[in-house]
């Protein structure tokens, strides 16, 4: 995750404390043993502030290169196998604004760029002026966007529900009743 503003690495660590994040850096002295503590239990990882370049350790976790031994599911991790829990989870994040990550990374990972742009920096200290000065508008406009977002759930299922049920495009009124020439 891009994340120069650490807005990505507070919303991680938020949405994963009950899961016993694990917080590390890659020039912790403990990392690799962090790393496979929590591989093995199935808890989230947190690595912060990689650069343009990954520990190459990290190859088999990128491409999720698991196998089994003796019924269990392993993952090999340097030298060492070690078991391998469905419930892991990685994260890893940047604070470069603009990371020039070489192909070959960029294909084992899904970038996420959580950089604030302007317009969204606005709507954030609007947000919070009007969450100081009128709690009252900051708590309609908040449920109005989750009014919204319903709605537009609802809308999206019930078109799909239509379009399920809907008659496959054949016989004379869809060919005779389009609003443009095929």
């Amino acid at each position: 995750m891009i994340d120069p503003q650490g807005q990505a690495n507070k919303w991680i660590k938020n949405s994963e404390k009950e899961n016993k994040l694990s917080v590390v850096k890659f020039t912790d002295s403990d990392f690799m043993r962090t790393l496979e503590n929590s591989i093995q239990f199935g808890n989230p990882v947190l690595i912060e502030n990689v650069g343009e370049e990954l520990d190459p350790s990290l190859e088999p976790l990128l491409l999720k290169q698991t196998f089994k031994q003796g019924g269990i599911v392993c993952i090999k991790l340097g030298e060492e196998t070690i078991e391998y829990s469905a419930d892991f989870k990685l994260y890893i994040t940047t604070k470069l604004r603009n990371p020039h990550y070489l192909p070959e990374i960029s294909v084992k990972v899904s970038l996420l760029n959580f950089m604030i742009t302007p317009e969204g920096l606005e709507d954030q200290l609007l947000g919070i002026v009007v969450a100081k000065e009128r709690p009252e508008l900051e708590e309609e406009r908040n449920a109005s966007s989750f009014n919204l977002q319903r709605t537009k759930r609802v809308s999206k299922r019930l078109k799909t529900k239509f379009w399920k049920h809907c008659p496959h495009p054949k016989g004379t009124f869809w060919r005779t009743n389009l609003p443009f020439k095929s």
